[in-house]
């Protein structure tokens, strides 16, 4: 049987576990996992979406991404929000809030995490990298 046990530098990086630490790190970031025998990238996951694995290490993301879908919700709120779909730089998809006005966030935006988690709704929350330009909107 083979079993891809990756690099050791690879694994030095992230816990062995898979779990989540709770604790995190003293600074903000999103922790995702990454499966052992074939690499996939995942948030939150008991197994590995590709090769359905269980062996998962933990690793911290370096919080940049690209927004694949945005919408406005107006529904059990006082003012209108977005929610969005992010695609971080490690290839894991991760739902969140863009902070700036719900109609100007777009597919294809750059953007990088602000905080690891919204006080009142529990999601991660990042800002534009770079203000797009929009003549033709």
């Amino acid at each position: 049987m083979y079993h891809h046990s990756g690099s050791v530098a690879q694994q030095a990086a992230g816990s062995p576990t898979g779990l989540l630490d709770p604790r995190g790190p003293a600074t903000e970031a999103i922790l995702f996992q990454r499966c052992t025998w074939c690499g996939t990238a995942m948030y939150h996951r008991v197994l590995c979406p590709v090769c359905r694995g269980s062996d998962l290490r933990t690793e911290r993301s370096e919080g940049t991404g690209t927004v694949r879908h945005s919408t406005v919700v107006h529904r059990n709120t006082p003012a209108a929000r977005n929610v969005s779909l992010i695609e971080m730089s490690e290839g894991f998809v991760v739902r969140g809030r863009v902070m700036g006005p719900p109609i100007g966030i777009h597919s294809g935006d750059r953007v990088r995490l602000s905080t690891a988690q919204d006080p009142v709704r529990g999601e991660p929350v990042f800002q534009l990298v770079d203000e797009p330009y929009r003549a033709w909107t």
